[in-house]
């Protein structure tokens, strides 16, 4: 299988190419630097000299914010070393412009095309020491030319979902040669730690999830409608999906008849959909409007729909009730959920629906410590609502402190193994 995998990235590499090429031209790719993702001659290494070269390779921007707090440990725990970033979606790479530059050495590139004869170059061009991939990102061109070369591999906050699993299991043969080519698997949830435990793979640790790990820097959390917001009475839906605003605004009308001045801000998920959302949002008769970046809130608007990205943490901040979303659509619910982290570090209280199988694991600690509640209904919703938002302030939680606590352990123990395995313990 792994011959036929080969043969076939090698053989569709061009249409490939043509497919990068066509999202370039409909902005979806860096106009200059797409090129890094398709072609050797643009890999554009620049290494420093005399140190060792660590490969972290995240997808997209969760998990690349994910590893932060793990560079900053590396770059007190080792010396000499300088840190390579890849990742592949744009929307990573413009958060890295910003998030990186406080690194002297560390450098971010596209990551290329797992085709063998790339992925080759890449590594013989780069000469990486050791390699970390984060989350699902198991490529298997790349992991089989790191073991052939010798390179340590682990792979951050592992997570294998059932269906791919079952996938796996199919060809379980293949699963254990990639699989056991990696050095160490630190995984995220224990569901994934049993499948790798159930396929015989080697050195497999559950730590907790990395993501849990860092604290938010509050003083890039000001935000240009702070005044408004604090003598407000507002709920945030988050990563809402198509479907799930019908919810929110049920919910608003059966919280404004408790609270006449209630304000009901939304970010879609994919914020493309906003017009979208604002034409359904004035079918219910709702005064709306769209917040493009650097828009101040209007008076007398009751839905509030975020136009821009990166701005959930400024409203988090100064919020008391944040809904979840891609929680209350039934056919996702093998894919349900999105990240509710961020929103506990910032004192919120969450609310999701009953699919959240991507962040199950989560949510459980969550409720466990009172942070999160499922909720299936605009009634139940806003049952909690109306006791969140008695008072305007907001008050101090625990919330944070919990979440911080249970990443400081899991940064230990993370950072205990990544450096065993650099110093060669584990094999």
């Amino acid at each position: 299988m792994i011959l036929i995998y080969r043969i076939i990235t090698t053989l569709i590499y061009p249409i490939l190419v043509l497919i990068i090429l066509f999202r370039r031209i409909i902005k979806k790719e860096d106009e200059i630097r797409f090129k890094e993702k398709i072609f050797k001659n643009y890999f554009n290494v620049k290494k420093i000299q005399n140190t060792r070269l660590i490969w972290f390779h995240a997808a997209s921007i969760g998990e690349f914010k994910s590893i932060i707090p793990l560079i900053d440990e590396l770059n007190k725990s080792q010396k000499n070393i300088q840190i390579l970033i890849t990742t592949v979606t744009l929307s990573s790479a413009n958060l890295a412009k910003d998030e990186l530059e406080r690194f002297e050495n560390t450098i971010h590139r596209f990551f290329p095309l797992d085709v063998e004869f790339l992925i080759k170059e890449f590594l013989n061009l780069w000469k990486p020491s050791v390699i970390f991939l984060v989350d699902s990102e198991i490529w298997p061109n790349l992991i089989l030319s790191a073991k052939s070369k010798k390179i340590p591999l682990c792979v951050i906050n592992a997570r294998i979902t059932k269906k791919s699993y079952n996938r796996w299991l199919v060809f379980s043969k293949t699963a254990k040669k990639i699989f056991n080519s990696i050095n160490l698997f630190l995984t995220s949830n224990l569901e994934t730690k049993n499948f790798l435990n159930n396929l015989s793979i080697k050195n497999v640790i559950y730590n907790g999830n990395i993501k849990f790990i860092g604290q938010i820097d509050t003083n890039k959390t000001e935000n240009l409608n702070k005044n408004i917001l604090q003598k407000s009475r507002f709920w945030i839906a988050a990563s809402t999906h198509k479907g799930e605003e019908n919810f929110c605004f049920q919910t608003h009308l059966k919280t404004k008849e408790k609270y006449p001045d209630l304000i009901t801000i939304i970010f879609p998920r994919h914020i493309n959909r906003a017009n979208q959302i604002k034409k359904l949002s004035e079918r219910y008769n709702l005064n709306t409007q769209i917040l493009n970046k650097n828009d101040v809130l209007l008076e007398n608007k009751e839905i509030i729909i975020i136009n821009t990205f990166g701005e959930l943490q400024k409203y988090f901040h100064y919020a008391k009730s944040v809904f979840i979303g891609k929680s209350m659509i039934k056919k996702l619910k093998n894919q349900g959920g999105q990240n509710p982290i961020e929103a506990a570090k910032l004192d919120c209280k969450i609310y999701h629906g009953p699919y959240v199988y991507n962040f199950e694991e989560i949510y459980e600690i969550l409720e466990k410590n009172n942070i999160s509640k499922k909720i299936e209904t605009p009634e139940q919703l806003s049952f909690h609502l109306v006791k969140d938002l008695i008072n305007l302030k907001k008050e101090q939680k625990d919330y944070s402190k919990l979440v911080k606590n249970l990443g400081d352990k899991i940064l230990v123990n993370t950072m205990k193994d990544i450096n065993n395995l650099m110093t060669n313990e584990i094999q």
